[in-house]
């Protein structure tokens, strides 16, 4: 039977596992974190934006995207990073997609085409603090335990 990877994420909190076929149930594979995404975004920024100096509007440069939604961009292509490597690499053979919506959404315009067509389901929750057990319920209609 080939081999499932199952990515369970949030902004700042990844866990990867496997799922080896019928009656395997799930092992966890990495754990990736990326506390940047929890940070407030004055936290997250060193400075006041920049003043423009130019006529009498005066103003200020505002950043075309919060910080908080950067850091989430960023942890998604580092996700993406390693479902690529993994798919490259014949680690699995199919993949499915646990992240709340907004999430899901970076997660998805991020993968590349090949690791893309090999996601064979998505669910739109936050299941990263769900007991393994629990998640296995919740997929079951997906994948054989």
């Amino acid at each position: 039977m080939a081999t499932t990877w199952i990515l369970v994420a949030n902004a700042s909190l990844a866990k990867l596992y496997e799922n080896e076929g019928p009656n395997k149930g799930l092992t966890l594979v990495k754990e990736l974190t990326h506390p940047e995404s929890r940070q407030k975004n004055s936290d997250l920024v060193t400075d006041r934006p920049g003043a423009m100096g130019t006529g009498s509007g005066g103003g200020s440069m505002q950043a075309q995207t919060e910080p908080k939604q950067h850091e989430a961009r960023v942890f998604a292509q580092e996700l993406a990073q390693t479902l690529y490597h993994g798919r490259a690499t014949n680690e699995f053979k199919r993949a499915i997609l646990v992240a709340p919506p907004a999430f899901m959404g970076l997660l998805n315009a991020t993968l590349d085409d090949p690791t893309a067509q090999l996601v064979s389901d998505r669910f739109e929750k936050d299941y990263t603090k769900t007991p393994e057990k629990e998640l296995s319920k919740h997929l079951s209609s997906v994948i054989l335990l």
